[in-house]
């Protein structure tokens, strides 16, 4: 694995608890969020918008030097986890 950070993103700002609770875990580690509150909230979006939004922040954190995603995000994580997965060449964890 690289030495870049771990990537989080949520719909919002409700991933922080996700990202403290990696910071508290893995203090080595850098982490980058990205909190999607232009397009908050995502339970209304369609999975299509779902997938697009998701390909789009993990672009930009991979470009960003993330060496692993978490999506911090239910809706996201359902919408595009396994889709994101087969895409990506670094791991991707969801939250549920």
């Amino acid at each position: 694995m690289n030495d870049g950070p771990i990537g989080v993103f949520d719909s919002g700002l409700g991933g922080l608890t996700v990202l403290q609770a990696l910071a508290d875990l893995l203090p080595g580690e850098d982490l980058v969020y990205f909190g999607d509150t232009a397009r908050y909230p995502y339970g209304d979006r369609t999975a299509d918008e779902l997938l697009r939004f998701s390909d789009q922040i993990a672009d930009l954190l991979v470009a960003e030097g993330a060496k692993m995603l978490v999506i911090a995000c239910n809706s996201a994580t359902a919408a595009a986890l396994d889709h994101l997965r087969s895409r990506l060449d670094i791991p991707v964890i969801g939250v549920v």
